[in-house]
């Protein structure tokens, strides 16, 4: 349910290949954030780990129950919040939709509760006393990736302040065998749908849409072999990739202009099934 929720129409992705694969023409229509940025926190996350964030000012949040839907100020005010803490929730248009949800579920995992489209008093709370994401490298570079494998999230850090931060769904574990057509012949393709933790820096990228011996991935910016960040139709509530980091589609969108090339990129954690 979770991924027909998200994204509507579930798509193959995982694995990325070469420079040579060729790449369908034609882009999704994309809503992007359109919220006034704000101050972000002035805690170094380099070095400390605080339980909030330093520089989010405390709001008054509406504490009216929402739930995937929903219309109104008070998804406003949500979308608004979200954004202002680096979080991705769309357009602040009033709507409680899919792009929002994956904001929620990133900012619920962040700050211990569990992901849900019920956004009630718990997160309320949370939301006008926000605990910073938890920091995975604290002598890290000012600007890099790190994906928490075990919360399933991704943090961009410029300047060692978190800019972005995304709900994602990494590789499932699951070894598998797919037959594809691919370089105009059938073949069989085999591994383990692993997210390999490590330390890794980008390298090329795809703008638009990039066909894969496993599938298609949007706007792809790699960091190991063909392991690559990626929009999906598809981001569920636990890890179902072949390997590659899936994120919403508009994060995908606004990622590259954030993420250049040569960026650390720490993965770390695992991921535990209830």
């Amino acid at each position: 349910m979770a991924a027909l929720v998200t994204a509507g129409v579930v798509v193959l992705t995982g694995f990325g290949t070469g420079p040579a694969a060729a790449a369908p023409t034609g882009t999704p229509a994309l809503q992007a954030a359109t919220t006034t940025p704000t101050k972000t926190p002035t805690t170094n996350p380099t070095t400390t780990n605080p339980t909030t964030t330093a520089a989010a000012v405390t709001a008054e949040a509406p504490r009216k129950t929402l739930r995937l839907g929903a219309k109104g100020e008070a998804v406003t005010w949500l979308q608004r919040r979200l954004a202002e803490l680096g979080y991705q929730p769309g357009r602040a248009d009033g709507r409680y939709g899919g792009t929002t949800l994956a904001a929620v579920w990133a900012f619920q995992k962040v700050n211990g509760i569990a992901p849900t489209s019920t956004v009630a008093a718990r997160t309320w709370r949370a939301l006008e006393s926000p605990r910073a994401p938890k920091v995975l490298v604290p002598n890290g570079r000012p600007t890099r990736a790190e994906v928490n494998l075990t919360k399933q999230v991704m943090v961009l850090y410029v300047g060692g302040q978190p800019k972005l931060i995304t709900h994602i769904s990494s590789g499932s574990g699951v070894a598998y065998c797919e037959a594809a057509v691919w370089q105009g012949k059938k073949q069989r393709f085999c591994g383990s749908a692993r997210t390999p933790t490590g330390d890794y820096k980008t390298t090329w990228r795809k703008s638009g849409w990039h066909t894969s011996y496993l599938g298609r991935l949007y706007n792809p910016i790699f960091f190991n072999g063909g392991i690559a960040f990626h929009g999906a139709l598809s981001v569920p509530l636990y890890p179902a990739s072949h390997g590659c980091v899936r994120m919403p589609m508009n994060v995908a969108e606004v990622l590259p202009g954030m993420l250049g090339t040569g960026v650390p990129v720490h993965v770390r954690g695992a991921f535990h099934r209830a």
